[in-house]
Parts: structure tokens; C-alpha cells; sequence
């Protein structure tokens, strides 16, 4: 099944400025064959993700995004991104 990827341009803006991470960096993040997705809380309607991975080799990030289906596809929206604190890089090194 294909997988796109979107944003909110503003969103974006602000989280770069905020993070410094560019959300087409972070869509990275699914490449990581050892990422970790879970299932956070339900928000304005829809689940909310957390996935943790390594972006580059090496920056471990977190992404916050949906997930939804739609004419085959699978779409990603991607909220917000930001290096992984300790507690969540320790969490994904040993997993």
C-alpha cells in the first residue's frame, strides 16, 4: 500500500522555528527499519501517534502524527517533530 505524506504549512513553520526539524525530514523517520510507533491518546477526532527513529543515522526524533486511509493509500499527517528527550532515545536503543 503506497504512503503519503502531509502537513499544515503554518504548523510546519512553526515547528522548525520551535524544534528545528523540517517535517520533510522528519517523514524519515518511517524509513528507520527499527522505528517505534504507538498508539498515544485521541484528539480533535482522530488517533495520535508517536513514532520514534533515527533520522540521518544520526539524530533519534520523535514524531507526533495520524494516520488515516483513503482511496488506497495510506496518509500520515504529521503534527509536530522534536529530538527524543533521554527517556524516549533510551526507550528506542533498547528496544
Amino acid at each position: 500500500m503506497p504512503v503519503e505524506f502531509e502537513w499544515d504549512a503554518n504548523k510546519a513553520a512553526s515547528n522548525l522555528s520551535k524544534h528545528g526539524i523540517r517535517f520533510e525530514e522528519a517523514v524519515l523517520v518511517f524509513d528507520d527499519p527499527q522505528h517505534l510507533s504507538h498508539q498515544d491518546r485521541y484528539e480533535n477526532g482522530e488517533h495520535r501517534w508517536q513514532t520514534i527513529g533515527l533520522v540521518h543515522g544520526i539524530i533519534v526524533i520523535l514524531v507526533v502524527h495520524s494516520v488515516r486511509f483513503e482511496s488506497g493509500a495510506e496518509v500520515i499527517r504529521i503534527i509536530s517533530a522534536r529530538k527524543a528527550d533521554g527517556k524516549e532515545r533510551s526507550r528506542y536503543e533498547h528496544s
